[in-house]
């Protein structure tokens, strides 16, 4: 397993950018995603990067934020990003990040593949 802490959640109004960062004891080939869990909700896949191999990386976005969030990775500092711009009332919870060998052939959408979990940071947006 990896160790991964969140942080960069702030309180932020309507419109606001906000760069969350996870950083992790090592991640090489796994796969990276950042989840979220809404208060009263279930948690939620939101982005995710993997590892295709001789140094390539692809990214998978939930519709729901495609064009508005981006995730990206530093192998050098062992740390994953997620830019949120254009932030909405809506995407108010607590941001997770999360890990998986890449030899786990679940969809990357599903939480379950992953077994790696950060603590989380808290993410509000007011109006």
């Amino acid at each position: 397993q990896v160790q991964l802490v969140e942080s960069g959640g702030d309180l932020v109004q309507a419109g606001d950018s906000l760069r969350l960062t996870c950083s992790t004891s090592g991640f090489n080939s796994y796969t990276m995603a950042w989840f979220r869990q809404p208060p009263g909700k279930e948690r939620e896949f939101l982005a995710a990067v993997r590892w295709g191999g001789r140094g390539t990386y692809s990214a998978e976005y939930a519709d729901s934020v495609k064009g508005r969030f981006t995730i990206s990775r530093d192998n050098a500092k062992n740390e994953v990003y997620l830019r949120m711009i254009s932030l909405m009332v809506d995407d108010t919870a607590v941001y997770y990040c999360a890990a998986r060998p890449p030899s786990i052939m679940l969809p990357v959408t599903s939480a379950e593949g992953f077994d790696s979990w950060g603590q989380g940071t808290q993410v509000t947006v007011s109006s």
